[in-house]
C-alpha cells in the first residue's frame, strides 16, 4: 500500500477574479483548465490540471484573499526555468530570488491575487550535496 498522495491544493482569489485566474494560470503559466463538478457550480470555482494523474489546482473566491506577505506557497516543477522567468517578467510580474537548494534552481513570484508561487527544476537529489 502506498502512503497518502497530494490530490489538489486550493488557493484564494477575490470574488469576480475568475477570468484573471484563467489569464494567469491558463494563459501565462500554461495549465489546462478542468471543469469542476456540477455539484460545486454555485461556488464559482476555477480548476486546473496540474501534473500527472489527478493532481489539481483549485481557486476559490473569498472576500479575504491573501495580503501578499505570507510565505505559504505552491511550487510548480517546470522543464525550462528561464522560459517561465521570461514569461512572467514579460507579463509584468515581479520575480524574487530564493535561498539556494542544490540541484533545484528556483524563484518565486506572486500571482495577481497575492498568492506566492515557486517555480523550480529538479536536476538531482539535493541530499547528494550534503
Amino acid at each position: 500500500m502506498t502512503g497518502p498522495r497530494l490530490q489538489h491544493t486550493s488557493m484564494l482569489i477575490p470574488p469576480g477574479a475568475q477570468e484573471a485566474v484563467r489569464a494567469f494560470y491558463g494563459g501565462i503559466i500554461g495549465l489546462a483548465e478542468k471543469q469542476p463538478p456540477q455539484s460545486l457550480a454555485h461556488l464559482n470555482l476555477v480548476w486546473f490540471a496540474a501534473g500527472e494523474g489527478e493532481m489539481e489546482l483549485h481557486f476559490l473566491p473569498d472576500p479575504h484573499p491573501p495580503d501578499g506577505t505570507d510565505q505559504r506557497h505552491i511550487c510548480l516543477v517546470v522543464d525550462d526555468l528561464e522560459d517561465y522567468r521570461r514569461r512572467l517578467t514579460e507579463a509584468g510580474m515581479t520575480i524574487t530570488s530564493a535561498e539556494p537548494i542544490p540541484y533545484r534552481p528556483r524563484f518565486f513570484c506572486r500571482d495577481p491575487f497575492g498568492n506566492r508561487v515557486e517555480f523550480t527544476m529538479i536536476q538531482g537529489d539535493y541530499r547528494m550535496a550534503q
